[in-house]
This record gives structure tokens, sequence and C-alpha cells, in this order.
């Protein structure tokens, strides 16, 4: 008997271990039209079926990166996201009169609060419609209705952060409130007033997806003004640390560049000149180095005779600092003021020159 219990126990799991994992269902008024199946590691589409007889089936290869879905149906213009979890199935009814939102569903959690989050935000999908027919008709010349669309587009992305806000401060613990976050936050989120990636659990912020919207953050935040600049620590030239907030009290620039970048080394003597011009009216520089070769990076430094404080990790693109401020491309640089705000970004040449006079003089 116990051999018996210990074969079928065996049977079972292996069974388990090939299930299908499949996304399913019914989709009154959508026979003949065809439904694309995407996710998150391309930007075609995964996979196609034609709805039949109302219904649909798609089923899903093992492994891969792939963490979200999503469903999108011929003609339509709306995504349907969903997150399918191991070996468990996700089945839908859908109507063509209520999609991307479902009629039912049998599916896990991940998936419900995808759905709640696009149940929350369906009224601002159609107020962006209106918005977006509303500016067609505005003429070149026509300011005051200009002025009214601007009045009535500042209300809808006060709204769209607010409800946000709320969603993620409600639920930081599903994925959702990230893949929210990414989607509809992102390029409306105000620097001064929330740190919405700080709220979400730990477990969220492990997705994949948190890394990428982190960075994206992370550069709209080095793009403003007059925000903080987040603290960085990394090594001298001799390797001692060097951190950002040593310098308050002082304007710094912080540099971004390397010894192998044809366009920062040209900009070198430009830096050097506003050094050797402003460097006892209270400011300096603080030169971050892209390089992976050390000996690279200090023979640069001594033949554009860099007299400032230059600190590097020695990992190229994967620098630390550059990642934490989003930079995507050198020469690049912040101005920062005593206070540690940044108060000017990308200066370069005689812009560079206006700037530290309009300061210091």
């Amino acid at each position: 008997m116990k051999n018996l219990f210990l074969s079928v126990a065996i049977l079972t799991s292996a069974l388990a271990a090939h299930a299908q994992q499949t996304i399913s269902g019914t989709f009154k008024g959508a026979n003949s039209k065809t439904l694309y199946l995407f996710d998150d590691t391309s930007d075609g589409p995964r996979d196609s079926v034609i709805v039949k007889d109302e219904k649909f089936r798609f089923t899903l290869k093992p492994g891969g990166d792939a963490e979200i879905y999503a469903l999108l149906l011929q003609d339509a213009d709306n995504f349907m996201f969903v997150v399918p979890r191991k070996d468990a199935s996700l089945e839908f009814t859908l109507d063509t009169g209520h999609f991307p939102l479902a009629n039912d569903m049998k599916v896990n959690d991940d998936t419900k609060y995808m759905q709640l989050y696009q149940r929350t935000f369906t009224s601002f999908s159609k107020q962006a419609a209106k918005l977006n027919e509303e500016a067609q008709h505005i003429g070149p010349n026509d300011q005051a209705a200009y002025e009214a669309f601007k009045k009535k587009a500042d209300t809808y992305n006060k709204g769209v952060v607010a409800a946000g806000r709320d969603f993620i401060t409600q639920y930081p613990d599903k994925l959702a409130s990230l893949w929210m976050l990414g989607n509809e936050l992102a390029k409306r989120w105000k620097f001064r007033s929330w740190r919405p990636c700080t709220t979400l659990t730990p477990a969220v912020r492990k997705s994949k997806h948190a890394a990428r919207i982190s960075g994206y953050l992370a550069s709209q935040k080095a793009q403003a003004l007059n925000v903080a600049a987040d603290d960085f620590t990394q090594n001298d030239t001799k390797g001692k640390p060097v951190k950002l907030s040593s310098f308050r009290g002082k304007y710094v620039l912080v540099d971004f560049w390397a010894s192998w970048c044809g366009p920062c080394r040209q900009e070198n003597p430009n830096v050097v000149a506003a050094y050797n011009k402003y460097k006892d009216k209270n400011f300096t520089v603080l030169g971050v180095s892209l390089d992976e070769d050390r000996n690279d990076w200090l023979k640069a430094i001594a033949a554009d005779k860099l007299q400032w404080t230059q600190v590097s990790d020695l990992r190229g693109w994967q620098n630390k600092v550059a990642q934490q401020y989003g930079v995507r491309s050198i020469p690049a640089n912040f101005l920062v003021d005593p206070q540690g705000k940044i108060v000017a970004r990308n200066l370069r040449g005689m812009d560079l020159d206006a700037k530290l006079d309009e300061l210091l003089q």
C-alpha cells in the first residue's frame, strides 16, 4: 500500500511539473477577431489567436524571463494586463464592450490587482481621449483656448497622481502598484513631494521592472532643478572615499566623463578654465569617471591638467554614481549649490562660465 501511494505521488508530481500554463476564456462579440498576446520581454506580440465560438486560449511556453503579459484585441486601443504565476492557469469572461476589464475571472492575486489598477484608471483613460481630441481643435494662435486647455490638462494630471498615490499607499505589496507607477506616474512625479519607490515592499522591489523604473526616475530627478542632490561616496585616485556632501557650503560641479570619451576630452579645457577662474570664489569640481582602466584614467587627468578631486569605481557604464543619477551619455554634469541642491545641469563651454558668473560675481 505504501509503495502504491508513493507511486501515485510521484506520478502526480510528474504531471504537475509538465502541466501547461494557459490564458483562456470566453470573449463575447469578438468572433473572427485576432487576439494578441504580448509580454514584457519584447516589443512585438508573442502569440496570437483568432477568437472562434467566442472562445480563446493561449498556451505559455515554460521558462523565459517574462513577468507581465498583456492581451490586445484587434482594433482595440487598450491592453489588458495579466500576471501568470507558476503552473496556475488564468481564465476570463470578457466582452468587447468592457474590454480591457473582465466581467468575471478565475485568476491569481497579482492579476486581480492588475485588473483593479486598470479599473481604477478607466475614467482617466476616457478623460485623456477627450483631452487629446480637444487639443486637435485648438488653433495655433488661439492663446485663450490653449490656456483653458492647459488648466484642464493640469487638473487631469493632478487627478492621476492623486489616484496613483492612493493606490500605491493602499497596495504597496502588489506588482500592480509598481506597474502603475511606471506607466501612469513616472512622467508626472514631483520629486520634491514624494518618493513612491521607497513605499513599495522589498518583495515588489525585487521585480525586474523596479530597476528600470527606478533608473528612469533617477534620470528625471537628475534633470530637475532645485531638488536635493542625492549623496554618494566613491574612491578618489588614492583609494580614499570621497562624499559629495563633504563639499557642502560650496558650489560644486559634478562632472561625469571618461578618458576614452572624445567629447569629454574636448570639453575639459572649458572646465579647467572655469575652475581656474572661480576656484577662489566658493566653487570647485568633482569629477566622476566612467573609466575601467586605472592607468588610462590617471594619464588623462595628468594630460588634461584636471586639478580637482576625481573619483571612480572603474566599472565603466556600470559606475554606481552614474546609475544613481541616471547618466546615459557623457559628458554630463550637475551644478550643486552650497545647500546641496541641483541648480543647473549639462553646462558646457560659455554656458558654464555664464552660469558661474551669474552665481558667483
